[in-house]
């Protein structure tokens, strides 16, 4: 279980209060063994067919890391609830495999003219490491990926096996050392968010795991830490460092008991998680990574599976019947398999006068390769069964005990490069991985009995039975209740039907006191009114003879008559006028409804002019902007046309001379080459039959053409490094300066300012072209031309030139980053990604400068105005330009005195924007990191309410 002391330690150990430790013994067929290649005999893993709890597994095992069969042989002992199991151990050897890494753009240039160091044979699972070319070393591997081999079969072949182990109840260490820079964060922690086929071994690893478990009965949780300068931190918790490491006195494991722990139930969630971490990880950028790992991150997944007792818990609890005698029958102690899958990334080796650290860097270097040191001595140990094995050397040695001649399954992932320039480096990982080789593990198998989850199971059981009394008691309660209710309501109900009996005979009754009284009240009313009806027409009998006798009376009453008749006719007037009055308003209302519907018409008009309007103006601004796309498409078509046209003209010359190798090649790529090898081959034999100093004499010749082609001549023999040192030590430097001074031919101007930019890629070189005035110049060319191609070559020297840390302060002061910010006029697109690139040179200078203490103060490209067009050109459609522009942002909000003009100048919208949608996620995460470490920004992100 551990490095020393621990090896073949066995037995029953109690793990603590009510729990019993078992392992299980190994099957007969479980130690069959397999003897690859390299002599190292390679005991096969337990498999099988299918799980104890989950889905079948796949019959077909890599044949360089073997599955394991099943550990399931019958246990001998008592029963299921107590007797001592018998302990076993397995051997297993830490398998090893080696993947190769793809050519970077750099070492596509630098090693164009050199072979690579490394040579796979996979077929044979071999790998050669060139000495020289004539000899070179061979090694036997468990495995060799080539630079192609895709994530899913590495993940496949050598973490699948040990996953699968992990769900059998195994420990298990899947871990990935190698230089720094040649895929180990790549192959572990890719999160694949770009392409799901670059899902690393962390994402896929868990996905097998959640889709093997019984979410049900099983659990798993997990831990992300990351040491760092001998400190182990929390890489979900910031805050929580410095947290200490325990050992079990008695079985020896190791654990973290500070670590956060978090369970996952789903995919999505554990991603986060990995995303959280990953974003806390100390990177920095060295010249051989921009994104280099400063720590060692350990991954820790914790999985718990229930093996026996489910049946017995499912039938107990889905007891329905309110019987509680036998519920508790048959109810067995559960056993439980703990196992644990670490994954760990280390940081890379290096060598300090390559990577170029300084400073903190260094420091962080120092510990790295201190730590890494530690882990090869104790491998070394181990690999020679030393006595002794100096594990308690570092904190990364105690964490990985286990691991190493210890009882887990391990897998190893070196990682390499295939650049001749990394040889040394190349050569102690493929040492490191030999050792390991001949590690031997004793796998073991543990089982506990879960009697504190049987006494939560009793405990369950107990309250059920008590809960169903007291709801039994209620229910009594509540029917008792329940009858006294209705008692009483029916009493209150035959009282009720009393009192409304005698209130209805008492209404009655006096209803008809009321009636009779009303009866006798209409007879008298009607003989009151007999009598004045007799009384009425007693008078008008009177009235009738008194007009007989007095005609005086009667005009009265004719007067009277003709009164009433005109008020008659006034009222039939008014009438009359009221009808007239009526007409004319509902005349008046169907004159205005059509009135109003036409209104409403030709407001639905004005609506759909104006709708039609802004439709015009987004096709206007949609047209306008496809006309900026298709103007910006042909400039680039025509730079491409011309330059392809210049390739096939130089490459027809070069094909005279190499018509044996044009013949044997069909494709126009293939023929482009040859003839730029062909070209290559005459100018160097050109230069070994005239010498250097000749074709240094033409350029100051008088005829134009002569000149031309020997600027051309040594332009080509610049782009070679071996050729710069003897250039400038004839004076080639100051001829080519000469030219770009005094010359008005803008081929002459262009192609010395290419070579100036080839001699520009040496840092000893930078500093003469300085000292002889030679950003004045190209300022000066820059401010004249108007050629693409001739700016291009301007901008790419001065963009070599912003790269040099010692050059900043006279470079600004003569008008370089003005010149560069002056050549954006030309507006194509390589003058603009050279010009991206100078910015992004500058600015990572000033970052480190500002970093060691060397600078302080303001960016000098925010004094010279350059952030307007940073922040215009941070999401341009060329990826060349967005991705420097992007890396220049990035620089300049690493340090606080920026961060107001970044603010200011709109730059932290484009640095949130950069750190979720930036295609590279070195630079993703480095926008994140630089936005969540500055006060500023978070102050001002708060301010505008805006989550981050």
């Amino acid at each position: 279980m551990a490095f020393a002391g621990h090896r073949n330690s066995g037995g029953s150990n109690m793990g603590g209060k009510g729990t019993v430790r078992l392992e299980r013994p190994p099957s007969i067929n479980s130690l069959s063994s397999n003897r690859s290649n390299s002599g190292v005999v390679a005991s096969s893993a337990p498999s099988s067919s299918v799980p104890p709890t989950g889905r079948p597994k796949s019959s077909s095992p890599s044949p360089s890391f073997p599955r394991r069969n099943s550990l399931g042989s019958p246990r001998n002992g008592k029963d299921d609830c107590g007797g001592p199991f018998i302990s076993s151990l397995l051997p297993g050897r830490v398998r090893v495999a080696v993947r190769l890494r793809p050519k970077n753009q750099e070492e596509l240039v630098a090693d164009a003219d050199f072979a690579d160091c490394v040579e796979l044979q996979p077929e044979l699972q071999r790998l050669k490491l060139r000495r020289n070319n004539w000899d070179s070393d061979t090694y036997q591997f468990d495995e060799v990926f080539t630079e192609f081999a895709s994530q899913k079969r590495v993940y496949e072949v050598v973490a699948k096996p040990v996953v699968e182990s992990v769900l059998e109840g195994y420990n298990g260490t899947v871990m990935a050392y190698g230089q720094t820079g040649t895929g180990k964060t790549f192959t572990l922690g890719r999160l694949g968010d770009e392409d799901t086929a670059d899902r690393g071994i962390m994402v896929r690893a868990m996905e097998d795991i959640l889709a093997d478990i019984s979410p049900e009965h099983d659990s798993v949780t997990v831990s992300y830490l990351q040491l760092y300068m001998e400190t182990v931190q929390d890489l979900l918790s910031p805050g929580n460092y410095n947290i200490p490491i325990v050992e079990d006195p008695k079985s020896g494991d190791v654990s973290v008991p500070g670590a956060t722990v978090v369970e996952i139930r789903d995919q999505q969630s554990f991603v986060e998680l990995l995303r959280t971490g990953e974003a806390h990880r100390f990177a920095a950028n060295t010249k051989l990574n921009t994104e280099s790992s400063r720590s060692h991150a350990i991954l820790m997944v914790n999985v718990k599976r229930a093996m026996y007792g489910r049946q017995d818990k499912e039938s107990a609890l889905s007891n329905e019947n309110g019987n509680g005698v036998n519920i508790l029958k048959g109810i067995r102690a559960p056993v439980v398999r703990k196992s644990k899958l670490v994954v760990v990334d280390l940081a890379g080796s290096e060598r300090i006068d390559k990577s170029g650290s300084e400073g903190h860097a260094l420091e962080e270097a120092k510990s790295i390769n201190l730590s890494l040191s530690a882990l090869g001595k104790c491998i070394n140990a181990l690999a020679e069964n030393s006595s002794h094995v100096p594990i308690r050397d570092s904190k990364l040695t105690r964490l990985l005990r286990d691991s190493f001649g210890g009882t887990a399954r391990t897998s190893l992932v070196v990682t390499v490069g295939p650049s001749p320039r990394h040889r040394g480096e190349t050569a102690s990982t493929i040492s490191f991985g030999q050792r390991a080789m001949k590690v031997e593990n004793m796998v073991k198998l543990k089982e506990e009995f879960d009697y504190k989850s049987l006494c939560r199971r009793y405990e369950i059981q107990i309250d059920k039975l008590i809960a169903e009394n007291e709801r039994n008691a209620k229910a009594l309660q509540n029917a008792e209740e329940e009858r006294d209710r209705v008692v009483r309501e029916a009493q209150d109900c035959a009282i009720e039907a009393q009192n409304k009996l005698s209130s209805a005979l008492e209404r009655v009754a006096a209803e008809r006191s009321s009636y009779q009284n009303e009866y006798i009240d209409a007879l008298q009313k009607l003989e009151d009114r007999e009598k004045h009806v007799q009384q009425q027409k007693a008078a008008m009998e009177a009235k009738l003879k008194d007009k007989n006798a007095d005609p005086w009376k009667e005009g009265q009453v004719n007067g009277t008559g003709e009164e009433l008749a005109q008020v008659k006719w006034l009222l039939q007037k008014e009438i009359q006028m009221r009808e007239h009055a009526e007409e004319e308003v509902k005349i008046l209302k169907r004159k205005i409804i059509p009135s109003v519907n036409t209104e409403m018409l030709e407001n639905a008009e004005v609506v759909k002019l104006n709708k039609r309007l802004e439709d015009e103006v987004q096709q206007k601004s949609k047209l306008e902007e496809e006309i900026k796309s298709l103007k910006h498409q042909l400039l680039q078509l025509s730079f491409e046309a011309d330059e392809t046209r210049r390739v096939l003209d130089r490459g027809g010359s070069g094909r005279n001379s190499t018509s044996s190798d044009t013949a044997m090649n069909t494709f126009k790529t293939n023929q482009v080459r040859d003839a730029a090898n062909g070209q290559k081959a005459t100018i160097a034999k050109l230069f070994e039959q005239v010498g250097l100093q000749k074709i240094l004499s033409l350029l100051e010749s008088e005829d134009v053409d002569v000149r031309v082609h020997a600027v051309k001549v040594v332009a080509n023999l610049a782009a070679e490094e071996a050729n710069q040192e003897r250039i400038v030590e004839a004076g080639g430097l100051n001829s080519l300066l000469m030219l770009l001074r005094s010359s008005e031919d803008e081929t002459i101007r262009r192609v010395s300012a290419g070579a100036i930019a080839n001699l520009a890629m040496n840092e000893t070189n930078q500093e003469l072209i300085m000292n002889h005035g030679g950003i004045g110049l190209l300022s000066r060319t820059a401010d004249e031309a108007e050629d693409p191609q001739t700016l291009r070559m301007v901008a790419g020297a001065i963009a070599n030139l912003c790269g040099n840390d010692k050059l900043q302060i006279k470079l600004r002061s003569e008008g370089g980053i003005r010149a560069l910010l002056g050549m954006v006029r030309c507006g194509h697109p390589d003058v603009l990604a050279q010009v991206a690139r100078g910015i992004a040179n500058f600015a990572k200078c000033e970052s480190r400068a500002s970093t060691q203490g060397i600078k302080t103060g303001r960016s000098l490209l925010i004094d010279d105005g350059t952030l307007p067009w940073i922040v215009q050109n941070a999401n341009n459609e060329a990826s060349p330009i967005r991705r420097h522009i992007e890396l220049a942002l990035c620089h300049l909000a690493q340090h606080e005195v920026n961060a107001k003009d970044l603010i200011a100048g709109g730059a932290l919208w484009e640095l949130v924007r950069i750190s979720r949608d930036c295609s590279r996620e070195d630079i993703r995460n480095l926008a994140h990191r630089t936005i969540v470490s500055s006060p500023i920004f978070q102050t001002e992100l708060r301010r505008s309410h805006t989550e981050f």
